[in-house]
């Protein structure tokens, strides 16, 4: 997959995410989250994190990019229970880059 589409991948995965947020299905992992409060959502990405750098320590590729896909995840989680649109984060890394900000993350 090109870079340019972890940039889709990720876009439609926060919209998912923000949709449970709305409506919390019953049955949806991401309405527990919610529903059980930020303390539950910062506790699971401290062990997302912490199962990436173990990952990171072992051999093979296969463990690393599903650890990092579920921190990856929870940060999303994280950043919808707090308002944080991911164009924030976008425009962050951008001016981090020297990249000039651009009006296709402004909304």
């Amino acid at each position: 997959m090109p870079t340019s589409q972890l940039g889709t991948s990720l876009e439609d995965l926060f919209a998912v995410i923000q949709q449970r947020h709305q409506e919390r299905p019953p049955n949806s992992y991401t309405t527990y989250l919610f529903e059980k409060g930020l303390d539950k959502i910062l506790k699971k990405i401290g062990e997302e994190a912490a199962e990436t750098i173990i990952a990171a320590k072992n051999a093979g590729h296969s463990e690393l990019t599903s650890e990092i896909s579920d921190l990856l995840y929870h940060l999303m989680v994280l950043m919808v229970e707090k308002d944080l649109q991911l164009t924030a984060v976008a425009e962050e890394l951008d001016k981090r880059s020297g990249k000039p900000a651009e009006a296709k993350y402004s909304q």
